[in-house]
């Protein structure tokens, strides 16, 4: 920027430790050496130092602002529309920040296993763990002196350049605060964002499904007992989790419908169980012939027959007529082994896999 002769200009910043000159001081610009970028200033206090912006000496145009019309009413509106540029440009200035630290943290530039990363993350927000909380972006203005942060940022946000130092002590701090928090709060629930995101199986926000929000009528996600591992950080994994309608409840586990593709990806991962318990067995020893009775023994014998599902557990309950049929309902959707196996709506972001369409959040 070039500044004429008799400008007006108020005083940003000097890293002159002598001087008697504070934030907001004004004078007039006398000369502008533009090849040195010093500027040569009268100042009202009668200082003739000279701004040296090279070496980090700032000044600002001093604009003339008509007084406020209206008496206290106009005061405090125009405050309060200051206030709420302030809080803009925080929660602006907050997301930036957290999109920034999530590229080297659980984005494109991060190292291991970025989804257990990201859950990580987001259990220590959800329970508040200082250790999570103290390593996320914050305002800080380290470094800069409270006037010359304060200005910038009020400048920026207000587009007012010398309002700033107008300002007494509380009502300067009363933004800085307004800004601090809005920075805070708009960068810690952009990482959880951005976490939601990576965590998930399906690189989609899925926490509308979590169980605790699950009622009847809804869609969730759902799993057993059976499918739970224990995950790298000590969670909770599920291999695949499946999706579907919830629609009743039985002896407190969940009953719910899905569509064919569902239905068909839960009989095979059962069949899936059914071999690895088959190729466990044969690694002990037992006899080809005996396989099949030890394995139908213990997991169920889903398959298909045309559209119905056959559920075969007679010996599994040593019952010889034990077969059910489960046939889809009138818009072609399935209840497997409801009311007969504890199913149970599962946290999806706990999942690895996810069968079956998954709505918004809007229409679950």
């Amino acid at each position: 920027m070039i500044y004429q002769t008799g400008q007006r200009v108020a005083l940003v910043h000097t890293s002159d430790p002598y001087t008697r000159l504070r934030p907001g001081d004004t004078g007039t610009v006398r000369r502008h050496d533009q090849r040195q970028n010093i500027i040569e200033v009268t100042w009202d206090s009668g200082s003739i130092l000279s701004m040296c912006l090279d070496d980090g000496d700032r000044i600002a145009p001093v604009t003339t602002t008509p007084p406020p019309t209206g008496g206290l009413v106009a005061e405090a509106t125009g405050w309060a529309a200051a206030l709420q540029r302030m809080r803009a440009a925080g929660i602006e200035a907050g997301r930036t920040a957290a999109e920034w630290w999530a590229q080297d943290t659980i984005g494109a530039r991060a190292g291991g296993d970025t989804r257990l990363a990201a859950r990580r993350i987001l259990v220590g927000v959800e329970d508040g763990d200082p250790a999570v909380l103290d390593a996320l972006p914050h305002f800080t203005s380290v470094g800069e002196s409270v006037d010359t942060s304060g200005w910038e940022l009020f400048a920026d946000a207000t587009g007012d350049v010398t309002g700033w130092f107008g300002l007494r002590i509380q009502p300067r701090d009363e933004a800085m605060t307004v800004y601090r928090d809005a920075f805070d709060t708009a960068a810690t629930d952009r990482v959880a964002e951005l976490c939601h995101l990576a965590a998930s199986p399906t690189g989609r926000d899925v926490s509308h499904l979590h169980p605790d929000r699950v009622r009847i009528g809804d869609v969730g996600v759902f799993s057993g007992e059976w499918a739970r591992t224990t995950g790298p950080d000590g969670g909770d994994r599920i291999a695949v989790g499946f999706v579907g309608t919830l629609i009743d409840h039985w002896n407190g586990w969940a009953v719910f419908s899905c569509t064919r593709e569902v239905a068909e990806a839960i009989v095979a991962d059962q069949q899936r169980y059914r071999d690895q318990h088959r190729h466990s067995l044969r690694d002990k020893g037992v006899p080809e012939d005996e396989l099949d009775r030890r394995v139908d023994a213990v997991l169920t014998n889903l398959s298909f027959d045309g559209d119905v599902i056959v559920a075969d557990q007679r010996a599994l309950s040593d019952d010889p007529e034990a077969i059910e049929r489960i046939a889809p309902d009138g818009d072609g959707r399935y209840v497997v082994m409801g009311r007969s196996w504890c199913w149970e709506a599962v946290d999806p972001y706990a999942c690895d896999r996810i069968v079956g369409d998954l709505p918004d959040p809007d229409q679950a």
